[in-house]
């Protein structure tokens, strides 16, 4: 295999070959820091991807690759460290901003899908299209299987790493899927604790998204199961 696991395994080389040619940026807008990648004319009205839980902006490497070849501009984030929806949708539209960024077509997979729900929902002039895969609508059954989020900022990063990652290498799986798996297991990696904190609790901080501006043909919903 090729997978990155953070155990000294190779890393995949197209990953490589991404990180030779696509820089990652990292810019401060007030108290917070965005890391993310930015490719693709800047012509157009970008697709912003907003990684799950576990995720980083490198995870949509392929994506970033394969669709500015096609002529789209990609933008991919990692969450910053945001503790409630009112602040992510408030830091969100601040980085928009920064970019002189107006209107977006946004990508998210699991929390950032939901994410991405919470922005359209309060920002709803800014959102052009949203495409949403392995979302949720709302984080009640997250806040009643985490009892202990209250104690989520001062528990240690390893335990917090173990219960994100617990069931997501669960099972037989295939090659390209195994590689996926480990890949996002050695960004898990380089996540703080305080990056950990923040994302578990946006995803138990209890909210539900309720109707959206969009018309169903501009929202397309992806359930996958590996």
């Amino acid at each position: 295999m090729t997978g990155l696991r953070g155990s000294g395994e190779a890393v995949p080389g197209d990953y490589v070959y991404f990180k030779s040619v696509v820089p990652l940026h990292k810019i401060s807008i007030g108290s917070k820091l965005w890391r993310y990648y930015d490719f693709g004319p800047k012509a157009v009205q970008p697709l912003i991807c907003i990684p799950g839980i576990a995720g980083t902006a490198d995870v949509y490497y392929k994506q970033i690759m394969s669709l500015s070849m096609k002529g789209y501009r990609v933008i991919s984030i990692d969450v910053p460290q945001v503790w409630n929806h009112h602040e992510w949708v408030h830091s969100f539209e601040k980085f928009l901003d920064s970019m002189n960024i107006h209107h977006v077509h946004i990508y998210g997979t699991s929390l950032g899908g939901f994410l991405a729900q919470i922005f359209a929902q309060q920002r709803p002039r800014r959102v052009k299209s949203l495409v949403l895969s392995n979302t949720f609508l709302e984080t009640h059954k997250f806040a009643a299987a985490m009892p202990w989020s209250p104690v989520v900022n001062w528990t240690p990063s390893f335990l917090l790493k173990r219960y994100l990652l617990t069931g997501i290498q669960d099972g037989p799986q295939e090659p390209f899927i195994a590689d996926s798996v480990d890949f996002v297991v050695g960004q898990v990696e380089t996540l703080s604790r305080e990056d950990l904190s923040s994302r578990l609790m946006l995803n138990v901080n209890v909210a539900s998204v309720g109707s959206l501006s969009l018309p169903d043909c501009f929202i397309t919903v992806m359930d996958v199961s590996t």
